[in-house]
């Protein structure tokens, strides 16, 4: 019985190894794919980067620079590829799944942007409102009490009631525009 468990437990563990991508190539844009499917004839040999056993109708399975340290050429190549890629221009109408993603995503950042937008604005009103009442209050000559650091209750002298003026006058310049 523990042998079937075995078994079991070994083919778990192997299947994922069999669904992963076992091709990895470079496009003629410079982008890595990666493919359980061999790539089309058109790439070359220097830009596949990983292959799979015999595959019928595959190019040949060796590929000695897998663990080996890159040729220069192919040092060079790998280097102008991102370059190739950045000066390409952007292929229109390839993927209309991805073009609509794409503008949907835009989309949803511009919503988001329009609502911290809103937000920031309906804080500034608030604030404006809020700073107007306080200068009202500071102007009106009434007595001002504050609570200090200790807990106790003060009264705000003449310098306080100026220094409190200029901040409340501050605020309403910044919000209230």
């Amino acid at each position: 019985m523990k042998f079937v468990h075995w078994l079991l437990l070994g083919c778990v563990v192997a299947m994922p190894l069999s669904a992963s991508a076992q091709w990895q190539w470079i496009d003629k844009n410079g982008k890595k794919v990666f493919s359980d499917q061999a790539p089309p004839p058109d790439v070359p040999e220097k830009n596949i980067l990983r292959r799979v056993g015999p595959v019928p109708g595959a190019r040949s399975t060796a590929n000695p620079n897998v663990d080996a340290a890159p040729a220069e050429g192919a040092a060079d190549a790998a280097a102008a590829a991102p370059a190739k890629a950045a000066a390409a221009p952007k292929p229109t109408g390839v993927d209309k799944e991805l073009e609509e993603k794409t503008r949907k995503a835009e989309a949803d950042a511009k919503t988001k942007q329009a609502a911290e937008a809103a937000k920031v604005a309906q804080a500034k009103a608030e604030n404006c409102t809020r700073a107007r009442q306080a200068k009202a209050t500071v102007d009106s000559g009434m007595r001002i009490a504050r609570v200090n650091a200790q807990g106790e209750r003060e009264i705000m002298d003449d310098t306080a009631r100026a220094a409190e003026q200029k901040r409340v006058q501050s605020v309403i310049d910044a919000d209230c525009k």
